[in-house]
């Protein structure tokens, strides 16, 4: 049978007088219990008081985070109005080379002229700018192919320029007009399908348009020729040269020389006879010098 109390003697160092302590055997467990309960709370305490403090420290990184992120993405919405308004301007500039190249309207889905001061951005309205950076890059793809169609359409229009015959082929005075005249071997009336034009032999005679020379040849009537095929249904032929200076196949640039001036084939002195075809088609050469 267990003891109920206990009994604590308490003998001082030097001394003969002792001191006898009854204590309870329940008051024994219940101030162990109660150390034991202290125990705890202090541990529960200072487990609370260290989380709370890595939640504090977490809780800031996140507010520094959020206010980065605020930040990159305020940045990023004033960096896409400043493109939607530059975007603006290249539309405007579009139409109008457009409207100069007599080229249709790009396509409606566009965003010129649509504008306005950056937005609050906050976690909700991400999307929204996501839709606005799509939209823009719709417009960029819409722009980029615009420009490749005006391009393309400048190119030709450059092409067409350099094919098309322009200015005198040679230095000198026209002594015969293109159309019907009396033939200087026969007498009869005949058509003359070209100019001639005087100027002593020898004198350079250049190429009026870029293009490839496909005949570099003596013909009949014509003498020493050179025809170059200048692409878009252009053709030109310098007749009665002295020299011919280039090959059939070989790629002429204007203002290039090509022959000298002569009297070959049926001619009645030194002098170029120049002509201009078009789709085949003999036209007067006055329209090109």
């Amino acid at each position: 049978m267990s003891a109920k109390k206990f009994t604590v003697l308490i003998i001082p160092e030097g001394s003969h007088q002792v001191r006898r302590f009854s204590v309870l055997r329940r008051s024994l467990q219940t101030a162990g219990a109660l150390g034991v309960l202290l125990l705890l709370a202090l541990g529960l305490l200072a487990y609370g008081y260290f989380r709370q403090s890595v939640d504090q420290k977490e809780l800031e990184q996140l507010r520094v985070q959020a206010v980065s992120r605020e930040k990159e993405i305020n940045g990023l919405v004033a960096n896409l109005e400043q493109l939607r308004q530059e975007m603006t301007i290249l539309a405007q500039n579009d139409a109008k080379v457009r409207v100069l190249a007599n080229l249709t309207p790009p396509k409606p889905d566009s965003l010129a002229g649509v504008g306005g001061s950056p937005e609050e951005i906050s976690t909700e309205k991400l999307s929204a700018l996501q839709q606005k950076i799509d939209g823009l890059a719709r417009e960029i793809d819409l722009r980029r192919a615009s420009q490749e169609e005006i391009r393309g359409m400048l190119n030709d229009q450059r092409s067409l320029l350099a094919a098309k015959p322009s200015g005198w082929p040679v230095k000198g005075w026209m002594t015969s007009n293109f159309g019907m005249r009396r033939s200087p071997f026969t007498g009869k009336r005949k058509m003359h399908e070209g100019v001639d034009i005087a100027s002593r032999t020898g004198t350079p005679v250049f190429a009026t348009a870029d293009g490839i020379v496909s005949k570099a040849e003596t013909a009949a009537g014509y003498g020493k020729l050179v025809v170059i095929d200048h692409g878009y249904g252009y053709k030109t032929y310098y007749a009665h040269n002295s020299k011919i200076f280039v090959k059939v196949g070989q790629r002429v640039k204007r203002n290039e020389r090509i022959s000298a001036v002569g009297n070959t084939g049926s001619s009645t002195g030194s002098h170029v006879h120049y002509e201009v075809h078009l789709n085949g088609v003999p036209v007067n050469p006055k329209k090109y010098l």
